[in-house]
């Protein structure tokens, strides 16, 4: 384990990993009720909906009445991968509870300049991270194992290191090794070609290789949180709310070359997987000013949320020989004594600052007819950060500069932009909006990360029960890189066009 441990502080590239992590645990694209997701996502200036709670809660003070909710929906995945020159879909559906909540709401004081207040308490999946995409294509220029030979080449390891980070003995947990390079010398993919070994060749490196991938992912970030919020006047609410988030995500990933008419090898694979849990807290401070009967203005400050995160990742290399014989040292053809090898599982614990919001919005009302309501907010993605008690003095400083250097120089400050409107007839509702999600990346690589989302829904709303549907679509593109090597051109990226779909009820009643 000594040796994982030590390549997570010797390796930049895995801080660029904490980098990025930072960011999937930060991103929220629509939360709330029914309602307020048709909405948009609107949050800022409304209230009377338990979407506030972790909103805006001064949209608690809204509330003269108490009222129980729940949520249930279905989340469906929908991707298209490119990759060299070839395309895939998939996708896949997952039922949840998007959000429930109780608020009790005190009796109204007329006679006072205080009208009322209300506590709030609700469960909100903040984020999903649902997800699945499979992508192959024909590579004529490089394959995972060219990866591999760069970094050790470049690294300058030895035979020695390479048999010191391998444990053969299974009294002692083996097979097992300590390094991804030692893994594939102890399965003859790499080759020494010195007495000491570097610089090292590739079993295979003339092939045509047909890659394939997959990704599949689960889980999501749910947060509680107790709110309260008073009323002054029926023209100035203000509320307060505290958060306390709970993380959970784990994917698999696969990667293959299958080779073309190789004397030596089928095919190699690498399997990976990542298990992580974490839980944070974070607070919010809220205002909403009803300037006339028509227009009010709001606004909440949100803190970072402080997470502490443990998470595993375990990774596993296999080959295919043909014939089942590889060239030993001698050259001639031998039985590999390995054809599946494990990595020792790597633990790691880690505390991540997520970035601070700020939310500002206005709703204009059209008397009892509807309302169109937007709002702009900041998220200061640059501001993320990540540190660690984990490692040495030394080694924990060095993980927070540098993952907080990645930071910088990866991702910026950024706005969004949302708008929404209900229009009202009687007891029926309809409802529409969309949102503009700015793209966190500093960095340009021809991918334009954006985010737009669509959102419409209906509602029926009696005196003690009212019910809302709601249907969002968010469209956007990310980009993954199965390996990169010295030469740009020489690698290539799996772009994901990712269109999710949320079908989403909330049932409530008052009381």
């Amino acid at each position: 384990m000594w040796a994982v441990v030590c390549a997570l502080c010797a390796s930049s590239s895995v801080f660029g990993q904490y980098a990025s992590d930072a960011l999937r645990y930060s991103e929220s694209n629509l939360t709330g009720s029914a309602r307020f997701q048709a909405l948009g996502g609107n949050h800022a200036a409304l209230g009377g909906d338990p979407s506030v709670i972790h909103g805006n809660p001064a949209g608690l003070g809204f509330y003269n009445r108490s009222e129980l909710t729940v949520s249930p929906a279905v989340t469906s995945i929908n991707n298209k991968t490119r990759y060299i020159d070839d395309t895939q879909s998939s996708g896949k559906s997952n039922f949840n509870i998007a959000q429930a909540s109780l608020v009790i709401a005190s009796q109204p004081g007329f006679q006072r300049k205080w009208k009322g207040s209300s506590l709030g308490i609700s469960f909100s999946r903040q984020q999903t991270f649902q997800d699945k995409y499979n992508f192959s294509g024909l590579n004529n220029r490089s394959a995972y194992l060219d990866q591999v030979i760069e970094n050790v080449n470049a690294d300058g390891t030895t035979v020695s290191q390479l048999e010191t980070d391998f444990e053969s003995d299974p009294a002692k947990g083996g097979p097992v090794a300590y390094s991804l390079p030692s893994a594939y010398y102890q399965m003859y993919l790499i080759n020494p070609t010195s007495s000491t070994g570097p610089p090292y060749a590739p079993l295979d490196k003339n092939s045509v290789v047909d890659q394939f991938g997959t990704y599949s992912a689960t889980g999501a970030n749910t947060q509680w949180n107790i709110a309260y919020a008073g009323n002054y006047n029926d023209k100035f609410y203000i509320g307060a709310t505290l958060g306390f988030s709970r993380l959970r995500y784990k994917y698999t990933r696969t990667f293959q070359d299958s080779y073309a008419d190789s004397p030596e090898l089928v095919s190699t694979q690498q399997d990976e997987s990542l298990t992580v849990t974490g839980n944070g807290i974070n607070v919010a401070l809220g205002v909403i000013y009803k300037i006339n009967p028509f227009v009010q203005i709001g606004g909440v400050l949100t803190s970072p949320t402080f997470t502490s995160i443990k998470e595993t990742f375990n990774q596993n290399v296999s080959a295919q020989f043909v014939d089942n014989k590889v060239t030993g040292p001698d050259g001639d053809l031998i039985t590999p004594p390995y054809t599946s090898l494990p990595i020792a599982p790597n633990d790691f614990v880690y505390s991540l600052t997520s970035p601070f919001r700020g939310n500002f919005g206005a709703t204009f009302f059209f008397q009892d007819k509807g309302f169109i309501t937007g709002s702009v907010e900041y998220v200061g993605y640059a501001g993320m950060g990540a540190n660690t008690n984990y490692l040495s003095s030394t080694s924990n400083e060095a993980f927070k500069n540098e993952t907080k250097a990645e930071i910088k120089d990866t991702y910026r400050n950024t706005a969004n932009f949302r708008i929404g409107g209900e229009y009202r007839m009687n007891m029926f509702r309809a409802r529409a909006g969309a949102a503009y999600l700015g793209d966190p990346y500093s960095r340009t690589d021809g991918l334009n990360r954006q985010k737009l989302l669509f959102s419409a829904g209906v509602g029926v709303r009696g005196s003690r029960f009212f019910a809302d549907l709601t249907g969002t679509l968010l469209t956007y593109k990310t980009a993954f890189t199965p390996y990169a090597l010295a030469n740009a051109q020489d690698y290539s990226s799996v772009e994901i066009t990712n269109k999710p779909v949320n079908v989403m009820l909330t049932i409530g009643t008052t009381f």
